[in-house]
């Protein structure tokens, strides 16, 4: 790759990273939120448990509206290209979170409160829905394929960057307010602080290019008389990548959660320590989390796609029992090692994930089918992992059961890769993409 075009990619992958930063920024502010302060403010119960299943609950919720985001964001995404979708994304998800931030609590304003912060988060499961396919697309379809992995992995780092900054900012108001306060009206300063990110985002995502290979494929559906309907193509063509697609999101999607979310529950009220030592290993791990992204990227454009992934969810596998063995040392530093090495295996899945899904399915039905299958993954794994999780350890009062659902989800996901074949190198133009595919291609 010649030096303007490494200058031209890595323009696009830093508007994309931004861009995908500030989306997870605002979806994960939620998570943490959820599990901190909305099970007090908009969810109240005598029991700490139940309120934050409650708050939780709402978190699922987004999940929900993920599926129907990726499928409206992924057929117009394949009719009318990446960019415009990504803008609209991108304001539709911080305007909801700004909106969070001036929400009335359930002392002011009852039931009303609760509703409203749950048809908010609807909206940003619906922005999320078809963000990321489109994030990830953009980057996939610029970069070439020799290294195709690497410069597809760094949009993947806008979900720990996210986390980092939602963390970070969560854990210095935590650590320079009271509780009192911080629950009064500290909470709200992050959830507004979207705003301004939201500025920052629109003014970087507006410079970037048009995917170079969508342009090329819509010149070449001009000259076609049939009429393009992305959603149906996708399940009546890439039925099998869709199914891959989902099985090989569940460990990955189950187990950040887990490490992220559910954590924050256990260190509070099941080890009875300060929230902000959950926050400081979320926070610590994301960092290493988005260093090490790119970097198994990168090793799957060596090895393979396939290999790197199968070794992050079968480490993961084993890893779910001794990251509860850890925190039970109620060591700072060993709940820190703990976390930071769950997601540094989370990473083996989730850098060469891009690559390896672009790569399933041809141009026409991209933005769909990786959308699609991303998002209805997000509803059986991300969507209720923190619910399953806390109420696997409310009724069993252990967390030995919590560990044995993310091994089963880990043998779902090395089912769904053994099923796959290997993609690296792979062309992402329709004319060149495997035979099963090109042969429905008109």
């Amino acid at each position: 790759m010649s030096q303007p075009q490494r200058s031209a990619i890595a323009k696009i992958v830093g508007a994309s990273l931004i861009g995908t930063t500030i989306e997870w920024y605002d979806f994960f502010l939620y998570t943490s939120a959820a599990a901190l302060v909305f099970n007090k403010l908009f969810f109240p119960t005598a029991n700490p448990l139940t309120g934050t299943l409650l708050a939780f609950l709402t978190y699922a919720v987004g999940f929900l509206a993920r599926p129907i985001g990726g499928l409206v964001f992924g057929h117009y995404g394949d009719r009318l290209g990446r960019k415009k979708l990504l803008i609209f994304s991108l304001v539709l998800m911080g305007g909801s979170t700004c909106l969070m931030g001036v929400l009335p609590t359930y002392a002011t304003a009852g039931v009303a409160a609760p509703i409203l912060l749950t048809l908010l988060r609807l909206v940003q499961g619906f922005a999320l829905g078809g963000e990321w396919g489109g994030a990830v697309l953009i980057v996939s379809e610029h970069g070439d394929a020799k290294r195709r992995g690497f410069w597809a992995s760094w949009p993947q780092c806008g979900a720990p960057g996210g986390n980092l900054l939602a963390t970070g900012v969560l854990a210095i108001l935590s650590a320079t307010q009271s509780d009192a306060t911080f629950l009064a009206w500290g909470w709200r300063v992050p959830f507004l602080l979207s705003g301004v990110l939201l500025v920052i985002g629109l003014w970087i995502r507006l410079a970037v290019s048009e995917s170079p290979v969508f342009l090329a494929a819509q010149r070449r559906a001009d000259d076609r008389v049939e009429k393009h309907v992305p959603v149906v193509e996708v399940f009546r063509d890439s039925w099998r990548q869709v199914l891959v697609t989902i099985g090989a999101r569940m460990a990955e999607n189950v187990s950040y959660y887990v490490l992220t979310a559910f954590i924050l529950v256990y260190v509070t009220t099941g080890l009875h320590l300060a929230k902000g030592l959950g926050l400081s290993a979320v926070l610590i791990g994301s960092a290493v989390h988005f260093v090490t992204i790119p970097l198994w990227g990168a090793l799957s454009d060596r090895v393979g796609r396939r290999p790197v992934y199968l070794f992050g969810a079968i480490g993961m596998a084993l890893w779910g029992f001794a990251f509860f063995a850890l925190l039970d040392t109620k060591s700072s530093a060993v709940i820190v090692l703990a976390t930071t090495v769950g997601l540094v295996l989370h990473g083996a899945m989730y850098g060469p994930q891009a690559a390896f899904f672009a790569e399933q399915f041809p141009t026409r039905v991209r933005y769909t089918g990786l959308s699609v299958g991303g998002q209805l993954s997000s509803i059986a794994a991300g969507a209720v992992a923190p619910l399953i999780a806390v109420a696997l350890f409310q009724s069993w009062g252990s967390t030995i059961p919590v560990s044995l659902y993310v091994a089963a989800m880990c043998v779902i996901t090395v089912v769904a890769l053994l099923s796959a074949r290997e993609t690296r190198g792979e062309s992402l133009h329709d004319e060149d993409v495997q035979p099963e595919t090109a042969a429905v291609s008109p």
